[in-house]
């Protein structure tokens, strides 16, 4: 998953635009970009779009459902998974806990669609509200399900009352760094996939390649985006160069022809096991993304 594409469920334009942007994920949104009052309609519409177009894209196709709090997840669900979603993002998850209950739910509609008990993966919100950064750590084994992690500043700018989540040069206040970290490291402990937080303004690429690079030199593995002219831009960010995939290639040789020690010697450089662990990461990585290796 390097670029996870969010569009309206609500609008048939936008969800055929959105399934040729050749996004690694589409996220069929019910939530913040639906109005109250377009909450049933969007549901129709989506599910009827997937069912029908799904063959069209190459893209997987998730579902953001809204939070568990709202007491509308049940009639998202009912509507969207006969629909075969490849999995449900889960907004404001406060705790490892959330994926829980929401997998619980998943187990049964899954089972009243007559897909295979686990076939829909969960990628939970977790920076969202205040109770969700500090629960960063409970994700870890919390749910076979889990495919990722990611974070957002917005809601959680309202939930904390701050003005703004960046300071005048663009970067992150502390608050929001410190939700940043914690969603790379929630990812790492529980062994699935950083995906970072959408960029709002999508007319300033120049910007937003920066930030990706960032992201993808932190630790994360893939970026959400807000608009179809993002993808590309993210696709390449989080794609491995060619140079890097010859160098973790060269790095995995030596480890095997040395007989796997705990250090090898390159051109007068030495690497040891974390070195290979990363050029592991990242070969698989490439592999994901379409690269021979």
């Amino acid at each position: 998953m390097r670029s996870l594409l969010f569009v309206p469920g609500d609008s048939e334009k936008k969800l055929e635009k959105a399934f040729g942007a050749g996004a690694d994920v589409v996220i069929v949104d019910l939530e913040d970009s639906v109005a109250s009052q377009n909450k049933a309609l969007a549901r129709d519409i989506a599910a009827r779009f997937i069912t029908e177009q799904r063959h069209q894209t190459k893209s997987a196709v998730y579902i953001r459902i809204n939070d568990l709090s709202t007491g509308l997840p049940d009639d998202d669900l009912a509507a969207l998974v006969p629909a075969k979603p490849d999995g449900i993002m889960l907004p404001k998850s406060n705790s490892g806990q959330d994926v829980q209950h929401l997998s619980a739910k998943l187990r049964v509609h899954e089972a009243e669609s007559g897909l295979p008990d686990g076939a829909i993966k969960i990628l939970p919100i977790i920076t969202e509200t205040a109770a969700g950064v500090l629960a960063a750590a409970t994700y870890a084994k919390a749910s076979e399900r889990l495919v990722g992690v990611t974070w957002g500043a917005e809601d959680l700018s309202a939930a904390i009352g701050a003005r703004t989540a960046r300071d005048e040069n663009g970067r992150y206040t502390d608050v929001f760094r410190f939700a940043r970290t914690m969603t790379i490291l929630a990812a790492s402990a529980a062994e699935v996939a950083a995906i970072d937080t959408i960029f709002p303004s999508f007319r300033d690429m120049a910007a937003f390649e920066a930030e990706c690079a960032k992201a993808e030199r932190d630790g994360f593995t893939g970026k959400m985006a807000i608009h179809p002219t993002q993808v590309p831009v993210i696709n390449a960010a989080f794609t491995p160069s060619t140079e890097a995939v010859k160098h973790s290639m060269a790095i995995i040789a030596a480890f095997e022809a040395a007989g796997n020690p705990g250090v090898v010697g390159i051109d007068g450089k030495m690497y040891d096991r974390p070195h290979l662990k990363l050029a592991e990461r990242l070969l698989a990585r490439a592999k994901a993304a379409g690269i021979s290796v």
